[in-house]
């Protein structure tokens, strides 16, 4: 009997949280209002108490994160080519210039050893990636951005419930962006949250939210720095909401699947050609993605036709993510192929194996026994 399709990812939303949306939908307010504030307070809670704002994404969050900084034209942000490239067509948007780095190929972060040798006096921000969660040794990164008096704005996208030294990651650091998008660790369908330092900071990112707008009374407004079109809706806040009661119970499911997936490949077939496992880290990460990284000249099919295979077995997968600086857009500001080439072998090798909450035990046994079984066959 055929199995269901196993998707690379999936949402888990419980009939609470489908009732409150329902809830909201029938209240007539569906755009931003008391859910959105809630879920806010909710959110700074989780972070310590921390200041938050919500946004309509995690896009939206990193380019006013860098406009709070006080990132402008001709300034340069260092960051790694091997993310969404998100993180760095925020940084082209505000008028600044990416600073690649390559990455560790343990951690698949940057290389936070490579970070000094790219500071020039243009500098003004370190845009650090928790690929799949992971964050990067924070006090080696802080130590620095002390050192240089530079800002520090962490793209901790998939990060929600990751950890540093036991603090929540947005419970200590700088600037700090998440995103809710659907695959992430907790969805608010799309959204993402800035954890901010100063209340001055909140006032000027609700500003950056909302075109720029102050109100002073009921037919008084001003509007004094251009702001996007950025609020979240009470439909994704009310989403939000149920999700963040499950979080830790989320988080601890993808830590025991992670630790399923080690033990459907230790000392079997796709280990032995190569096939490269992420960093075992269950500390600090709330493992978010489980990828895979293939390795080159080992098989006698490409990435695009392993995927395939593994449809064939009914098993989605997805590549997060091909380098950002080989895109055209970035080609042209004079990236080119060599430059960073630990991200580059990833990025034309990874491959993301599915990894959800209300996956099974045995699906991981089936996406393991389906990767052991076609590295066996098409082994050079």
């Amino acid at each position: 009997m055929m199995q269901p399709f196993l998707p690379f990812t999936r949402p888990s939303i419980d009939d609470a949280t489908i009732a409150r949306v329902v809830n909201v939908l029938r209240s007539g307010w569906i755009t931003s209002g008391q859910e959105v504030q809630e879920f806010e307070q909710a959110l700074s809670q989780f972070f310590g108490g921390r200041h938050v704002r919500v946004f309509n994404s995690g896009s939206a969050t990193l380019e006013v994160a860098l406009r709070i900084a006080g990132v402008q034209a001709g300034d340069e942000v260092i960051t790694t080519p091997l993310s969404w490239v998100a993180t760095s067509n925020v940084i082209l948007e505000v008028g600044a210039k990416p600073v690649f780095i390559d990455v560790d190929p343990v951690t698949r972060n940057f290389n936070l050893e490579l970070i000094e040798k790219a500071i020039t006096p243009k500098t003004r921000v370190i845009l650090p990636v928790y690929l799949a969660g992971l964050p990067v040794n924070m006090d080696r990164l802080y130590s620095i951005a002390k050192h240089y008096n530079l800002r520090v704005v962490e793209d901790a996208a998939q990060a929600m419930g990751s950890t540093w030294r036991g603090h929540r990651i947005g419970s200590i650091g700088d600037l700090v962006s998440f995103s809710f998008h659907a695959n992430k660790n907790l969805t608010s369908i799309e959204g993402g949250a800035l954890v901010l330092n100063t209340k001055d900071e909140v006032h000027l990112a609700e500003k950056y939210r909302l075109q720029g707008l102050t109100r002073t009374g009921f037919d008084t407004m001003d509007v004094d720095v251009l702001g996007g079109k950025y609020n979240l809706t009470a439909v994704a806040a009310s989403v939000g909401l149920g999700q963040i009661a499950h979080l830790e119970n989320f988080n601890r499911r993808r830590h025991a699947l992670a630790q399923l997936y080690f033990d459907g490949f230790e000392k079997k077939e796709a280990v032995k050609i190569g096939v490269e496992l992420p960093i075992a880290n269950f500390t600090n990460t709330n493992w978010h993605m489980f990828q895979i990284v293939l390795p080159e000249n080992r098989l006698s099919l490409d990435r695009a036709g392993f995927m395939a295979k593994l449809k064939e077995f009914g098993i989605g997968s997805g590549v997060h993510y091909p380098v950002i600086h080989l895109f055209t857009l970035y080609r042209k500001l004079g990236f080119k192929n060599g430059q960073f080439p630990h991200a580059e072998r990833i990025g034309r090798n990874t491959v993301t194996l599915p990894l959800f909450p209300s996956m099974e035990d045995q699906d991981v046994s089936r996406v393991c026994e389906a990767v052991n079984t076609i590295c066996a066959q098409f082994t050079k």
